[in-house]
């Protein structure tokens, strides 16, 4: 039995968008023997860690760091309802134990926004620990003894594997130090994501990738890294026509189970870590719309590119994400692609501007 054959959907979760208020209400319903309250938001919000397991191999996971970014939390709920009546669950969980921070900053999980209600990016507070929720996070970390660390995020659809294939699932062993150096610690992060990828390979050959391993000083991944536990970020993104994100989140979730099972598995080896580097790495290559060729309606020839990505705002009182297409480049974009591309030659730019403004909602047709 392969997990990517039993893999169904959370029912009560369709949406990108989670409500705190929701997931806290599915949490104490259903999975009450499981859960405990670590802490609370800036805003007061009730922070749940999730413990399930009885192995020994422990592993501290957290998602939505960032709020906009909810394909975490859905795979570990995807991931949970999968299994429920399945052998799998006993296989996996008799080898692991594992504490998933669900959730961890709801405030900017409310507003879908990256940051937290104070405007920090959690994400690079380790230094500081100015935030009321990233302090919860590393006493965890540095009060257990876990033997990995999951750090689970979303990328931006900007990114592609090879120029042409988004990255739908990008892996990284985050450095420990400005020289980006090979350690033994790196070595087994590398170790469980060349297992997880030879997985994948099967699923989506084309679409994983190895994300950038640019030292951040005061980032969570790279200080855990320096404190001795192996940490993997896990970055979630585009796959081809699927701005909902559907697809990256079934493929989140097969990955986070098989990330799972070959940490349980581990034996203290870092045997095919070198595999880690044969996964290509992320190329900044796209944006969603590239109109070609507009010509303008100027007194003077002028034929350009425009470049648009959509910004996602969540709907008032809905659970809809909304798309905005903004302008990000006007000029000559022929050293980028678009996931989608419209010619625009011998076509009007009709628009009650003569051109179109940088960052700003597009606010014009061709016809």
């Amino acid at each position: 039995m392969r997990f990517e054959n039993i893999y169904q959907q959370e029912p009560n979760f369709p949406y990108r968008y989670i409500a705190p208020s929701s997931l806290e209400k599915f949490l104490c319903e259903n999975l009450s023997d499981y859960v405990k309250q670590i802490g609370t938001s800036t805003l007061g919000v009730p922070i749940y860690m999730l413990r399930v397991g009885r192995g020994n191999k422990k592993v501290l996971a957290w998602s939505q760091m960032h709020g906009n970014e909810s394909n975490a939390t859905h795979a570990l709920l995807d991931m949970l309802y999968s299994l429920k009546d399945s052998p799998l669950y006993d296989n996996l969980f008799a080898e692991i134990t594992l504490d998933f921070i669900v959730m961890l900053n709801p405030d900017g999980s409310a507003l879908w926004t990256r940051r937290n209600a104070v405007e920090i990016d959690l994400n690079r507070d380790f230094i500081k620990r100015s935030s009321k929720e990233l302090p919860l996070l590393v006493e965890l970390a540095l009060g257990g003894t876990y033997d990995f660390g999951l750090n689970l995020h979303e990328q931006r659809t900007i990114f592609s594997t090879d120029g042409m294939h988004p990255a739908t699932l990008s892996f990284l062993a985050p450095s420990q130090d400005s020289s980006r150096s090979i350690t033994p610690v790196r070595k087994r992060a590398m170790k469980i994501i060349s297992d997880t990828a030879h997985h994948l390979r099967e699923l989506i050959p084309e679409n994983i990738a190895r994300y950038s391993d640019e030292y951040y000083p005061t980032s969570t991944g790279d200080n855990f890294m320096r404190l001795g536990l192996p940490t993997i970020l896990f970055e979630g993104g585009h796959y081809e026509k699927d701005y909902q994100r559907q697809q990256t989140r079934k493929y989140y979730t097969i990955a986070l189970y098989y990330c799972l099972v070959a940490i349980g598995k581990y034996q203290g080896d870092t045997l095919g870590y070198e595999q880690y580097f044969a996964l290509p790495e992320n190329r900044e290559s796209h944006y969603d719309i590239i109109y070609r060729n507009v010509k303008l309606n100027t007194d003077f020839p002028c034929v350009l590119d425009i470049a648009v990505q959509y910004r996602e705002e969540k709907k008032p009182d809905s659970l809809d994400i909304e798309f905005i297409p903004i302008v990000v480049e006007v000029g000559d974009c022929g050293k980028k692609k678009g996931w989608e591309e419209l010619d625009c030659t011998d076509k009007r730019f009709v628009s009650q501007s003569l051109y179109p403004k940088l960052d700003a909602p597009v606010n014009f047709q061709i016809l």
